[in-house]
């Protein structure tokens, strides 16, 4: 849109100039682009300290006059689906709603915000572009929901909770993963282009829609960021609703979008815009592209911790202080099995405390050290070793560990175990006689 577009008087009605003073408002403190410069700029992670410091004291006073959550925490700890989070967004909603009221009577009479507006769906397409390259160069490379490894096939269906078989389903087969990671970034490449942007925002609201819809049915504690990719995207259609009503359902002739057809008026404006577009292009595409395969790469090289080869071993001998520990069935401290993987991590089946419990079974990293035929276990955060081990192995399929844990001695037999886990086997039929 030109220039001199913006000037034109475009006389909003008041309905519209509130809304988007209430999602200006909003948006931008959900965002918090401001945050993004911590570690760019030099000193900038002081002044943004006392921001977040700001805003969590600000947050939990909100929490004590209106929501009364018990459970506050901001710690993060993988879920962005926290008590903390919910107060943060009713906190949000009540700034907007009230800086949507100052704002109305203090600049009550002008018309329009044309110039606003371009600037806050620039910014909010390009923040959709960075998410949409951010997760979908992950799935391009079948790297954000891996295939389940040795210690999730080991371990009973019912045992998993939703968000861990969603995310099984998906990393079972790479062709979807890389496909609905595909939609992300063309939805991402078409938000880049003007004339594109249009069709870029609804491939983007049908990709957000579907995750969003994926996290709220499996419990994936993403819920509030999904929801709001979505709410992004379809705030930037509403934007150009009448052009698309007329469209879709009135079955009218339109004119081009020009809400994002701004021209500079000054040289080193458009070069700035240019430059700022290809570092965006060269760092959020280019970079990420690059930077994720060769990180790929190196997964699908990376040799496994000699000399434990990865797979299931079961515990077919079982020794504390000398006593043989019987494979009882209602015994659920003795360690059935021990699950090794190829980068370094493993699990136990047991409901043994010592290590971190996920889903019936007790998870470890664990080392080898090949001169001394020693091997240690250790729970996720630890330094030092919870379990160390002599080790010997006469073949492939059989280990034998000895050791100690704290004053207790430990021995054990381990084979390789014999299960047969079709879902490994990753089957594919053109022609399926039966229903299996």
């Amino acid at each position: 849109m030109p220039e001199e577009s913006f000037s034109t008087t475009q006389n909003w009605r008041l309905i519209h100039k509130l809304c988007f003073r209430f999602f200006f408002i909003y948006f931008l403190l959900h965002i918090a682009p401001w945050t993004w410069l911590d570690g760019i700029i030099p000193g900038i992670d002081y002044v943004t300290g006392y921001y977040r410091s700001f805003i969590i004291w600000l947050v939990k006073n909100c929490n004590q006059l209106f929501f009364h959550f018990a459970n506050s925490t901001v710690e993060n700890n993988g879920s962005g689906d926290t008590s903390f989070n919910w107060e943060e967004v009713f906190t949000y909603l009540i700034i907007a709603f009230a800086g949507m009221i100052v704002w109305s009577i203090i600049d009550r009479k002008r018309t329009d915000y044309m110039k606003a507006s371009y600037w806050l769906n620039t910014f909010l397409r390009y923040f959709i572009i960075m998410m949409c390259m951010s997760y979908g160069i992950n799935k391009l490379f079948a790297l954000q929901m891996p295939f389940p490894n040795n210690s999730q096939l080991a371990t009973p269906l019912g045992d998993f909770l939703p968000m861990r078989l969603s995310w099984m389903f998906i990393g079972y087969s790479a062709p979807y993963e890389i496909f609905s990671g595909a939609m992300e970034v063309l939805a991402g490449l078409l938000l880049l282009n003007r004339k594109t942007i249009t069709l870029g925002l609804f491939t983007a609201t049908a990709v957000f829609i579907n995750i969003m819809v994926l996290n709220f049915c499996y419990d994936i504690p993403v819920k509030i960021f999904s929801a709001h990719l979505v709410i992004y995207c379809i705030y930037l259609l509403s934007t150009d609703a009448k052009r698309l009503f007329h469209f879709f359902v009135l079955n009218k002739p339109v004119e081009a979008n020009t809400i994002y057809q701004f021209k500079f008026s000054k040289k080193w404006m458009r070069i700035t815009s240019t430059v700022l577009k290809l570092s965006f292009l060269i760092i959020f595409v280019i970079v990420s592209f690059f930077t994720t395969k060769s990180y790929a790469d190196s997964l699908k090289n990376s040799a496994s911790i000699e000399p434990i080869q990865p797979g299931l071993y079961d515990v077919t001998v079982y020794v504390v202080n000398k006593d043989t520990i019987p494979a009882f069935i209602s015994d659920t401290l003795r360690w059935r099995d021990i699950a090794f993987e190829k980068n370094g991590t493993g699990s136990v089946g047991s409901t043994d405390t010592s290590f971190r419990q996920r889903y019936r079974r007790g998870y470890f990293s664990f080392s080898t050290d090949t001169t001394r035929l020693f091997l240690g276990m250790k729970t996720k955060g630890d330094t030092n070793f919870l379990y160390s081990f002599h080790y010997y192995m006469p073949d492939n399929n059989t280990l034998y560990l000895q050791g100690k844990k704290g004053n207790d001695s430990l021995y054990m037999q381990l084979n390789r175990s014999k299960r047969h886990f079709q879902l490994a086997e990753k089957q594919f039929h053109w022609i399926s006689e039966a229903n299996r």
